[in-house]
């Protein structure tokens, strides 16, 4: 079953910012165009050494501005002083990509992980929607990934979003959102929010059904970061079937083209090796995703679109009315 499911305040709602300088791989005469940013998240970070240096080379080139770790993984505690110095350098955010599917738990999660080892997607899903999940056990499991994140990097991440889009899940989103309300300061992170809007998601056209489900599962997470003033994205994409028709650049073309105002595209890109296949399935359309985003067609494509990657900049208290009116539209 292939499925991803996938305070600094809540979420601005002022234009999106001008540009104020392009990057090198892009033409002064093409700087005028650029007027639209967007929040690159590369995800899966940890989950394999290849992946890991194709994240690293995209952030260092400046089309990655956002990574999610899986802080699970035996290559995040090793890479991770790497990733800190290149966030450093470039800004770039690097966040918690809660995992609770098939790889090994944190925690001994009894009732959710079987030997260590997580549920398949499948299995967390249907127990999610038939409110079977082990509350006590998610809860567990994430309160240790959070302390994992923190004891390799020394602080807390940057945002939160799920492995498989796993914290739209009830239970899940109610555990998440009681453990950052227990653990940090309002201001300290914000969330991943899968909703899109409908025309969006049909001006696209690419992982139509994946979007439309995600928008509907994604409703009560969207109601709770809204109640709580947990700053979040508006406008999601990067969702389609890893297939190599049509290829990655179209489709990306597809998802920069219809943008939210706070627009976050996720994408996976890696480089193949052992440690990769040992532990997931989705291997050839990294590369054809990293492929295409250190090339110069993405930085043309880019420009070409008037749009450019940059970092969240996701501030502000919106009125209630705001609030309701996004809550109903997004």
């Amino acid at each position: 079953m292939d499925v991803h499911f996938e305070k600094s305040g809540v979420l601005a709602l002022t234009p999106p910012p001008v540009l104020a300088s392009l990057p090198d791989d892009v033409s002064q005469e093409t700087a005028a165009s650029v007027r639209r940013t967007f929040v690159l998240c590369a995800d899966d970070y940890g989950i394999a050494p290849g992946v890991n240096r194709a994240i690293e080379h995209l952030i260092e080139l400046r089309r990655v501005t956002a990574t999610s770790a899986m802080v699970t993984m035996p290559c995040w505690k090793r890479d991770a002083p790497g990733l800190a110095a290149l966030a450093r350098a470039t800004g770039a955010q690097v966040g918690l990509h809660l995992t609770l599917t098939e790889q090994r738990s944190a925690s001994p999660a009894r009732g959710l992980a079987q030997d260590g080892r997580l549920p398949s997607l499948r299995s967390l899903l249907l127990r999610a929607l038939a409110k079977r999940l082990p509350a006590t056990a998610v809860a567990e499991e994430i309160r240790a990934q959070f302390d994992a994140f923190e004891d390799v990097w020394g602080a807390p991440p940057a945002f939160v979003d799920g492995h498989q889009h796993v914290h739209l899940l009830p239970t899940v989103r109610e555990a998440l959102i009681a453990e950052i309300l227990r653990r940090y300061a309002p201001g300290t992170l914000w969330v991943r929010d899968c909703r899109e809007t409908v025309q969006r998601i049909r001006a696209r056209g690419v992982g139509v059904r994946k979007a439309l489900f995600l928008r509907r599962l994604g409703r009560g997470l969207k109601a709770a970061l809204l109640a709580h003033g947990i700053a979040h994205n508006q406008g999601f994409s990067g969702l389609h079937d890893f297939k190599e028709t049509p290829p990655f650049r179209e489709k990306m073309g597809r998802f920069l083209s219809a943008l939210g105002p706070r627009a976050l595209v996720h994408v996976h890109p890696g480089r193949v090796d052992a440690a990769l296949l040992a532990v997931d399935t989705l291997t050839a359309p990294r590369e054809w995703e990293y492929g295409y985003l250190a090339s110069d067609a993405f930085a043309e494509d880019c420009a070409r679109l008037g749009v450019w990657p940059s970092l969240p900049a996701w501030n502000g208290t919106p009125s209630k009315a705001q609030e309701y009116a996004l809550f109903c539209t997004a």
